[in-house]
């Protein structure tokens, strides 16, 4: 028996590099900006990570919108007339409409392709969050592990996804109805930085309040201490909006005070970063649980 592909969206943000290694098949978004239409790549073959934060910087209000059901559809028939089941790990039903795309495509290739299997799963994550729930599902197939095995495995740890990020410029959140107006600026006179979080329904929430960058990067590494399952032994994530330094930063002190392994830094994408502007962080482990 063939095995089965591993799927999942471009709002991973994991690394091309990464994608290409855990051998996963990765359906872009899209970005809108002034008119143009791009796909959001995980190599950034049609725009660029930085370029993306360039032109955010300088004024440009990008729109994104979900991979449709003729997207999807188009992705994963190949791969079923292949004779490879599919097992789609999808981006939060609490942020986008892509999961419920994968969900129709996926039940029209089920008539189509009847022998064959499709599933989909909500993973309640985005970017480095989803990234690392896809790639702890994909190390349990690299163990050899069943269809169902590794459909189990994704369900149960969905609750476990823990992720944690701050922004750097409020407007983009105010842009994104999640604070108000005058919350953004006063906000931005008084160098108040939110530290946000996906909750259990994979929605975006403001948790705190932190005062400069200093501060709310000593919170994000204050919540892995407190809900972290294991700090060592446990990948963690980390995504930043063309900040480099900063991600860098702050791999450095979570090596420093908890000894971890295994740390993967990538770019926020174009399609979370289109709410966020440049300059957010993020860090991404698992928890006990959210």
């Amino acid at each position: 028996m063939k095995d089965f592909c591993l799927m999942t969206d471009s709002s991973c943000d994991l690394s091309a590099e990464l994608a290409s290694e855990l051998r996963l098949l990765v359906v872009p978004l899209r970005l809108h900006i002034n008119g143009e239409t791009f796909r959001n790549y995980l190599d950034g073959r049609e725009i660029g990570f930085k370029e993306l934060y360039d032109r955010i910087r300088a004024g440009a209000m990008p729109t994104t919108s979900a991979v449709s059901v003729g997207d999807f559809e188009a992705a994963m028939r190949p791969v079923l007339a292949d004779g490879r089941d599919i097992l789609y790990l999808a981006f939060s039903s609490g942020l986008s409409t892509t999961y419920q795309s994968g969900v129709i495509a996926a039940q029209h290739l089920r008539e189509e392709f009847p022998e064959r299997r499709v599933e989909v799963i909500d993973s309640l994550s985005a970017s480095g969050g989803q990234g690392l729930y896809v790639y702890l599902c994909a190390k349990e197939r690299d163990k050899g592990r069943s269809f169902d095995e590794v459909s189990a495995f994704a369900r149960e740890i969905v609750p476990y996804m823990c992720h944690w990020f701050t922004v750097d410029d409020l407007h983009h959140l105010k842009r994104g109805g999640r604070i108000s107006a005058a919350t953004a600026i006063f906000g931005s006179m008084l160098s108040i930085k939110p530290v946000l979080h996906v909750d259990d329904a994979g929605k975006l929430v403001s948790m705190e309040k932190a005062r400069g960058r200093k501060a709310a990067i000593a919170a994000l590494i204050d919540h892995m201490a407190a809900t972290a399952r294991d700090t060592v032994n446990d990948p963690v994530f980390i995504t930043h909006g063309d900040c480099p330094g900063d991600a860098e930063f702050l791999a450095g002190e979570v090596r420093r005070r908890f000894g971890t392994k295994q740390i993967f830094i990538s770019y926020v994408g174009p399609v979370i970063g289109s709410h966020t502007g440049a300059g957010v962080l993020t860090l991404f482990f698992v928890g006990r649980p959210r």
